[in-house]
């Protein structure tokens, strides 16, 4: 054998001790401090069902809600946590999803308050446009970011407001910036920035996408939200905004009839969202994600809602698949 080879092999296989070993350093490191994260959670199978859930203040809890629906994966609203996101939260709650053998797709943050869900007080108080609450939202959000990544999420989600339609109002530009900073915040933690549909028309969230440019950037499709802020159908939204959609909440309800006030959110079926044609338009437009039941009640009445709306959902769903493969 050459001297030259033997030399470079010997090169070779010391540089990967070398990094082998840094790597078995640096991960008992994060284990001694507790701040190992587990692998990222099985990939799911495209149109999964989820529930989104709030885990506070008892995460075991709300986590075995799901388990015992018979639902696979869950949407983490994580509001009653802002300041108080540590590893030994994140532990908690990867043993919870763990245990009950539940994938988190996505986690979300609107808060700090004030919040205002109507037509009045909604443009003002929402998201990150307003800019008397813009840096608190855009830290609360970066926060989330951070926690996620402890769990393995690869979504961070919000509502970012009433953007204007307006693209040359200096809100506009604004709110840019802010989701743009969002993005490259979750993008550097192996993320995607979701803008939950409801507060803005299509068109202008489009508008958003293409201004900003960034892969990382994407769309969280709420069927419910389009038709309860008067802003689309969400069969017509998911034609614009399709190849970007990364989640969906299943939610339906009904058009605004008071200019003052929303819509009145309804259980699945009993309102105007065409659920066979949005989550056909979804599958045309290569949708991956899960499908998350959202449903804005408490108490029983909600677990009775949300097993009427999973059965609801798995017979278009089988539809759908009994199409591709017979069609």
């Amino acid at each position: 054998m050459p001297t030259g080879y033997l030399q470079q092999s010997l090169r070779t296989d010391r540089r990967s001790f070398l990094r082998l070993s840094a790597q078995a350093a640096a991960a008992l490191a994060l284990e001694y401090n507790g701040l190992a994260q587990k692998p990222i959670a099985p990939r799911y199978e495209p149109f999964a069902l989820g529930l989104l859930i709030k885990p506070f203040p008892d995460p075991d809890k709300a986590i075995a809600v799901v388990r015992q629906l018979g639902i696979p994966t869950c949407f983490l609203s994580l509001d009653d946590y802002i300041g108080k996101f540590t590893p030994v939260l994140a532990s908690t709650l990867r043993d919870s999803l763990d245990r009950h053998q539940v994938i988190a797709t996505t986690a979300e943050v609107v808060r700090p308050e004030p919040l205002k869900w109507n037509f009045l007080d909604g443009p003002s108080t929402i998201g990150v446009v307003p800019r008397a609450y813009r840096a608190a939202r855009v830290d609360a959000l970066k926060q989330t970011s951070d926690f996620a990544k402890l769990l393995g999420i690869d979504k961070v989600q919000t509502h970012c407001g009433f953007i204007p339609e307006n693209p040359r109002d200096p809100l506009y530009e604004e709110t840019i910036a802010a989701i743009r900073e969002l993005t490259l915040h979750c993008a550097g933690n192996g993320q995607r920035f979701l803008m939950e549909t409801g507060q803005e028309t299509p068109t202008t969230m489009l508008r958003v996408i293409r201004d900003i440019n960034h892969p990382a950037l994407g769309v969280g499709l709420d069927t419910a939200n389009l038709i309860l802020y008067g802003k689309a159908n969400p069969v017509d939204a998911v034609k614009i905004l399709g190849p970007y959609v990364r989640s969906t909440h299943a939610k339906d309800g009904k058009w605004p009839t008071n200019p003052s006030e929303l819509g009145e959110e309804v259980v699945i079926g009993k309102g105007e969202v065409d659920f066979a044609k949005v989550l056909s338009g979804l599958r045309s437009a290569g949708y991956k994600g899960a499908v998350t039941i959202e449903r804005e009640t408490s108490g029983p009445q909600q677990i009775e809602d949300v097993r009427q709306e999973k059965l609801y959902l798995e017979r278009i769903l089988a539809q759908m698949k009994d199409l591709a493969q017979f069609g």
